[in-house]
């Protein structure tokens, strides 16, 4: 397809998914706003936090924990399964159940061990049975109002729980740099959006590379959950196999594995993500590793976040990466908003097969 065409973008695309890459600064604004203003009770002695969730609800709680991680004095633990680490128990532990729809059954079951173990509770979602069973037991609740795929709401995911942490004192008040962080995003996406021609978008152009190709993501400290969310939106936008790395992990092991099968190396494209804030050492590796895939015979190459700031740099590479995941969409010419085959699933689940 080409990707300047923007009416057959809007005949594809019939769930406005760019409508909601469009407004993802916006919507991380109102979600901080909406958190400071949602009631919350006065806990004290909070020791971990643990945020169950899946999917599009989980990863603000990964972007989270990885800003948050130089200053926050208790770990933030992100938790995608059914039941609770042993350790998740008591008044000390908060748990923060966050499902979009609020029918996640993998949060749901979470929660339900949250309750039993006596944790402190808060639900975050749009309503289904995770505010019903909150309301039952007596926990908080924040709501928030979204239409459209939970992937599409990932400002909210990390908005509301970037409140969650101020309004326990865990972190002192982190709106200045949000807000320059949604400028930087501003900024960036004039260059980005779908009125701009690819000889002037990058995001095209980075998607018209990336046809035909296995996509593999690697960030290091904050960018490594947005490596995680570049992987995910591949996926789920352009029904396209992809996967993520973190540096410096990645150096133990991935270029190990760059001798076969090498008939597939040319079908291979490796992207990193680096940022100002980047650890010096992790930038080192990460320019050293793209040359030994390069010189290994795979496609490489690189994204530089902008913006003054870690937050900055965290959300300007996540918005470019919503972007280009899109445009790869068009040009595949798939409705980035359906999900058929994680429908499926749920389906055979709930029916027991």
């Amino acid at each position: 397809m080409n990707l300047n065409d923007t009416a057959a973008f809007q005949t594809l695309d019939t769930g406005q998914m760019l409508a909601h890459i469009d407004a993802l600064p916006e919507q991380l604004q109102h979600a901080w706003e909406l958190g400071l203003d949602a009631p919350l009770p006065a806990w004290d002695n909070i020791r971990q936090v643990l945020i169950a969730g899946m999917g599009g609800s989980a990863i603000g709680g990964d972007l989270l924990a990885a800003y948050v991680a130089p200053f926050c004095p208790i770990p933030i633990y992100v938790h995608r399964d059914y039941g609770l680490p042993a350790w998740a128990r008591g008044a000390d532990t908060l748990v923060i159940a966050s499902s979009h729809s609020g029918n996640t059954e993998e949060v749901l079951d979470a929660l339900q061990h949250a309750i039993q173990r006596g944790c402190r509770s808060l639900a975050i979602s749009r309503g289904g049975a995770l505010t019903s069973a909150a309301e039952a037991a007596g926990i908080p609740i924040w709501r928030f109002e979204h239409t459209g795929q939970p992937r599409a709401a990932v400002g909210f995911s990390f908005g509301l729980l970037l409140a969650v942490l101020h309004h326990l004192g865990l972190i002192a008040n982190p709106e200045s740099e949000l807000k320059g962080a949604v400028a930087a995003m501003k900024t960036a996406q004039n260059h980005l959006r779908a009125d701009v021609p690819d000889v002037h978008n990058p995001a095209k152009r980075l998607a018209g590379q990336l046809v035909g190709r296995l996509v593999a993501v690697i960030g290091s400290d904050v960018l490594a959950p947005v490596a995680r969310r570049w992987k995910t939106q591949i996926n789920e936008l352009a029904k396209a196999w992809g996967q993520f790395e973190a540096l410096p992990e990645a150096d133990h092991n991935l270029l190990a594995g760059c001798l076969n099968p090498q008939e597939t190396f040319n079908r291979l494209a490796v992207l990193f993500l680096q940022a100002p804030s980047d650890h010096p050492r992790n930038r080192q590796r990460s320019d050293l590793t793209r040359k030994i895939l390069m010189l290994s015979g795979i496609s490489t190459d690189v994204y530089f976040a902008t913006g003054d700031s870690r937050l900055a740099h965290l959300w300007t590479a996540l918005h470019f990466g919503d972007y280009t995941a899109y445009y790869l969409a068009m040009a595949y010419q798939v409705d980035p908003s359906p999900v058929e085959a994680i429908e499926s699933l749920k389906q055979q689940l709930a029916g027991g097969v």
